[in-house]
């Protein structure tokens, strides 16, 4: 790094990248641009450091004198808990959207999702929807998942867009090929219809 004016530039990119993707949405894991940040905090870390011990060694009072040293300290600092705020922020956020997924998808995350995140959003991922399931299991079976919000109708009619194949639907096996129409029940089509597997037909 060479100069105060790109200090905090990696961090804000991060930031920018929750602020432009769709709400609800998840990027790819930007593990470039988070390593650098990660990285760019230990150099403020060691700079800090390095001036700390030349006022000390200089016999100067590191809270008191108000010297380059000291404002070079200060700029580390301030630089240091500012990309620390970025790096929990944008990790926060998509923490956020992974737990909401669990209430949308089910235990099995779509490979389009899974792509995007991290190792550890997949933990994460597996471990909240677990904690979950195990809720409901507690709940005698109880499934929260579904009618998020409440349906006029239990039964949707729907268009399959992709070939399911034959799949148990409440007591019965449905045959789901592409392009055919059913009514199902909501609860059990919104799964797949978030995945885009599905289309509710209105009208």
């Amino acid at each position: 790094m060479e100069g105060t004016e790109i200090y905090g530039r990696r961090a804000c990119q991060l930031v920018k990248e929750l602020a432009c993707a769709e709400p609800g949405q998840l990027t790819r894991f930007n593990d470039d641009l988070f390593n650098q940040v990660i990285k760019e905090c230990t150099v403020h870390y060691s700079q800090f450091y390095e001036l700390t011990r030349k006022m000390q060694e200089e016999g100067l009072d590191v809270q008191s004198a108000r010297n380059a040293d000291h404002f070079g300290m200060l700029i580390h600092h301030l630089s240091l808990l500012r990309n620390k705020r970025c790096l929990m922020a944008y990790v926060h956020k998509r923490s956020e959207v992974i737990q909401n997924l669990s209430w949308k998808v089910g235990r099995v995350l779509p490979e389009e999702i899974e792509n995007k995140l991290s190792d550890p959003e997949k933990r994460y991922f597996k471990s909240h929807s677990s904690a979950l399931q195990s809720y409901m299991r507690g709940m005698d079976g109880l499934d929260l998942t579904v009618d998020m919000v409440p349906p006029k109708d239990p039964y949707i009619k729907v268009r399959v867009l992709d070939d399911i194949g034959v799949t148990a639907m409440g007591d019965r096996d449905t045959n789901l090929a592409r392009h055919s129409i059913h009514f199902l029940k909501r609860s059990d089509a919104e799964h797949y219809m978030f995945q885009g597997m599905m289309e509710e037909l209105l009208g």
